[in-house]
């Protein structure tokens, strides 16, 4: 069903009409859209946005007096093909390719990620170090729904880790079937839930894939159809998640989903200082000198590695740092925000 490639040059039709004409063009555009969706009628008889937009046509010609039969709008060009063998019917399963076609301009990402303690580096590029033992989501939007299982680091400790990972991507009617993926300690599995290691049987479900980068240590996984791409990764007895997210799936969520540890860190009453970390079962200055070696610049990345080296006494925790640093490197769309210091 390609309703929404009527809607779209509808849209860009009608967009900047203007002058004594403007009735007369946005007949035009009227009968041009009601041409498209009567292409696209066999393909949408049970598609609820092709019922309202025939609807929506006949109601709009009546209200502006626009006859059935006359010209309609010239159409609209179509940007080339990277192959320059024509043009190229808008791919809904791929987000870049749509968003460039729909706005003319590639589409804004944000990064997120979750390591160690664990320390959240948010959307908004806020970086807090949160308790939050038990279950909290870092995402829960429209596409998204990431939800991260914390213990404590030793017993009695304050301070926490991801012990497991859920994260379930949103059935999209033409692109992928509803697929959950879960991580847990010494099991990062190279496939979802259902032994499947793409979006399942629709038209676009090569749109989500996931490929294992270092056996049992980091996976990735690609969701074209959103313009998202996911790292998870364990290093010693902690896993960490990292996220690039085209702008608009980030925000795509409503007030009542306002938990979400990527969009607003952690709440206020569960943040801990990493001031107050040396008290613990390595020395400090032996933390520095470990966690210097794989993080040479004094940032945040670096403050948390000294944190969760002297709170858990286990050196793997500069491979946790320095993994979520490697993957900042490569999702954030700004390399000069990729440090921060506080």
């Amino acid at each position: 069903c390609k309703i929404l490639r009527c809607n779209s040059e509808y849209v860009a039709a009608t967009l900047n009409l203007r002058g004594s004409n403007r009735n007369v063009a946005y007949c035009n555009a009227l009968r041009s859209y009601s041409h498209c969706t009567r292409k696209t009628a066999r393909t949408c008889r049970g598609d609820l946005a092709y019922h309202s937009a025939v609807h929506g046509i006949e109601d709009l010609m009546i209200q502006n007096n626009c006859s059935k039969e006359g010209p309609t709008s010239p159409p609209r060009p179509r940007p080339p093909a990277p192959n320059h063998q024509g043009s190229e019917s808008l791919d809904i399963c791929n987000y870049e390719k749509s968003f460039l076609y729909k706005h003319g301009q590639p589409p804004s990402y944000q990064h997120c990620a979750a390591f160690g303690d664990p320390h959240i580096r948010t959307f908004h590029d806020d970086f807090h170090t949160c308790r939050v033992e038990g279950s909290w989501p870092l995402l829960d939007n429209d596409y998204l729904f990431v939800q991260a299982t914390s213990s404590p680091v030793v017993k009695g400790s304050n301070a926490t880790v991801t012990s497991k990972l859920t994260i379930i991507f949103k059935n999209m009617k033409e692109c992928i079937d509803q697929k959950v993926y879960q991580a847990e300690i010494d099991n990062l599995p190279a496939a979802f839930e259902d032994g499947s290691v793409n979006g399942g049987e629709r038209p676009g479900g090569s749109s989500l894939a996931i490929r294992e980068r270092s056996p049992g240590r980091h996976v990735e996984i690609r969701a074209n159809y959103i313009g998202t791409t996911i790292a998870v990764r364990q290093a010693g007895r902690q896993l960490s998640f990292s996220i690039r997210a085209a702008e608009e799936v980030a925000r795509a969520f409503t007030e009542e989903q306002d938990l979400q540890l990527c969009v607003g860190g952690c709440p206020r009453s569960q943040r801990i200082s990493r001031s107050e970390c040396c008290r613990g079962r390595v020395a400090a200055e032996t933390a520095r000198a470990l966690c210097k070696e794989m993080l040479p610049v004094e940032d945040v990345y670096f403050q948390s590695c000294v944190f969760d080296v002297v709170t858990s006494g286990d050196a793997n925790f500069t491979m946790a740092a320095h993994g979520a640093l490697e993957d900042a490197r490569v999702f954030l769309p700004n390399a000069e925000k990729l440090h921060i210091f506080q």
